[in-house]
């Protein structure tokens, strides 16, 4: 499962254009505050947060989420792709860091990852053993 957080909805679609055949599920909110909530609830193998949202940004949710589910795994995705923004996204603990200019790279990164977690093309990893 896969959740995409951003405020902006041609963003959310474009993106869910691009990583959807990679996984069964793909859910998609409007604020941090959301993500927060959502990645509580489903619990989701990657989240691809923006950093300009409000009333919580995606820094706060990022540092927010990591502090209750360490496991988790946020990739951000901006288009403020400025040193002092991918400083402050990885010193959170975001997985990985995408400038919205090139976001081809997500699905290279979402395949990627969820090929590692064994989760690709819908079929999730094996967590009873």
């Amino acid at each position: 499962m896969i959740l995409i957080a951003d405020d902006n909805m041609g963003i959310r679609k474009m993106i869910r254009n691009l990583v959807e055949d990679l996984d069964s599920e793909v859910l998609e909110c409007v604020s941090g505050q959301e993500a927060i909530e959502m990645y509580e609830e489903y619990k989701p193998d990657l989240v691809l947060m923006d950093v300009n949202m409000s009333p919580v940004d995606g820094l706060t949710a990022t540092r927010r989420i990591l502090e209750r589910f360490p496991d988790a795994r946020i990739v951000i995705v901006t288009q403020h792709h400025d040193r002092s923004t991918r400083e402050a996204s990885l010193a959170v603990g975001a997985y990985a860091f995408i400038g919205k200019d090139d976001v081809t790279q997500v699905r290279e990164l979402v395949s990627e990852r969820l090929q590692l977690e064994g989760v690709a093309t819908g079929h999730k990893r094996d967590t009873e053993k």
